[in-house]
């Protein structure tokens, strides 16, 4: 099928704010949007339709690209990379170690970890957020969960970082490289936990060993390629929003100072926050059918873009959608962590960690905090700031 004419063009650099912009334009004039940039792609920008197409697993499959860009080169990693039913198992061995009362009973060393990776930028009266403190206690955090061996932890951030990197550079050399270390990790920790068994119920690693789909164990090569997903996918969302909502409260310092002065407005204002800059835009479908979409046809096999931060600003939904709006009647409707069988299984460690990230900073910093240089930002999938130089005033 001839391809249409390019509705939208991927381009480099962006500012903070510019492709909220872009994505308000397609929303009105070209809701589902064709672009040549990454290998081509649709792109859904409307709430509606990225609802659809986050919940119909029938017809909106992540077994074919789940990613924009495409980054899948070394293997099939579950539970995303498979639809319902075969993803199913896989789900279920770790969903019951992602609970809300298994994230709540890791709060205290959440605490202790943040509180340890402040401490020098404090000390020192700023520093990058992201790459001095954002790109490490999601790793930390991760590796009490996950149970790692320590020395294994600067390994993964040093994998972590240098795979995204990849990533935002569009670099598939860069990303099959990174990639196949990152399976090597995998593989170790799978190795250790075969010769030397951990209870399932705490650990995920024994839980994938040990569940059992009609029947049978799980695919030997199946299970690395899970481990290898959860090695990465918990580590740099945190990273971005701890960036992005640093940004807006440097932008306005009175919601700064109220959030101090009340912790206890946190959760809601996380939120709003989580609303406002969704640190995703390029989870993907492929549909299994030709599938026609306000007016368009979206061909069977062709790659489509989720735009969750283009969704969660659609004004249709959410009144003044560019605003900061605490305590939004409808703002539990948000798609920050998706939607259908694919949501964000890490929902309530995810919340946790901002909250408690965002508590221990804002105590930390009496005097207020703001920008001190200029912000680096993501590229596709992620979207927001990878770099916040802040300054802690006295």
């Amino acid at each position: 099928m001839e391809k249409p004419e390019q509705d939208f063009v991927v381009e480099y650099p962006e500012d903070f704010d510019a492709p909220h912009r872009d994505y308000a334009e397609l929303r009105h004039k070209c809701p589902v949007a064709w672009t040549n940039s990454l290998g081509g792609f649709w792109a859904l920008s409307r709430y509606d339709d990225v609802k659809r197409a986050a919940s119909d697993s029938s017809t909106f499959i992540t077994s074919v690209q789940n990613v924009v860009p495409k980054v899948a080169f070394t293997g099939r990693r579950p539970p995303l990379h498979l639809d319902p039913p075969e993803h199913t198992p896989y789900r279920r061995a770790l969903t019951p170690l992602l609970s809300k009362e298994r994230a709540d009973s890791f709060e205290g060393v959440t605490r202790e970890i943040v509180r340890e990776l402040l401490a020098p930028m404090v000390e020192a009266g700023g520093g990058d957020i992201c790459e001095r403190f954002g790109s490490y206690f999601p790793v930390r955090v991760f590796g009490e969960w996950m149970r790692m061996p320590e020395e294994l932890l600067d390994v993964l951030h040093e994998r972590g970082r240098a795979f995204v990197l990849a990533v935002h550079q569009n670099n598939p050399e860069g990303m099959k490289e990174t990639s196949l270390l990152l399976y090597e990790m995998a593989r170790a920790i799978i190795a250790n936990r075969r010769d030397s068994p951990q209870d399932p119920a705490i650990d995920p690693t024994s839980a994938l060993l040990a569940a059992r789909f009609e029947g049978e164990p799980l695919p030997d090569e199946l299970i690395v390629g899970t481990v290898r997903q959860i090695l990465l996918v918990g580590i740099v969302a945190p990273m971005v929003m701890t960036g992005n909502m640093c940004v807006h409260l440097c932008r306005d310092q009175e919601l700064q100072a109220q959030l101090r002065g009340d912790p206890s407005m946190l959760p809601d204002a996380i939120e709003e926050f989580l609303r406002l800059y969704s640190p995703y835009r390029g989870f993907a479908r492929t549909a299994n059918r030709d599938v026609e979409m306000n007016g368009r046809t979206i061909p069977e096999g062709e790659p489509i873009a989720l735009l969750y931060c283009s969704a969660n600003r659609d004004e249709s939904v959410f009144p003044e959608p560019d605003k900061f709006i605490m305590n939004r009647p409808n703002i539990r409707d948000h798609l920050a962590f998706g939607r259908g069988p694919h949501n964000c299984p890490g929902i309530h460690f995810g919340r946790m960690e901002l909250r408690v990230v965002m508590e221990e900073l804002l105590a930390a910093t009496p005097g207020g905090f703001e920008q001190a240089g200029e912000l680096t930002m993501s590229r596709w999938p992620e979207i927001g700031a990878l770099s916040v130089p802040l300054r802690f005033l006295d």
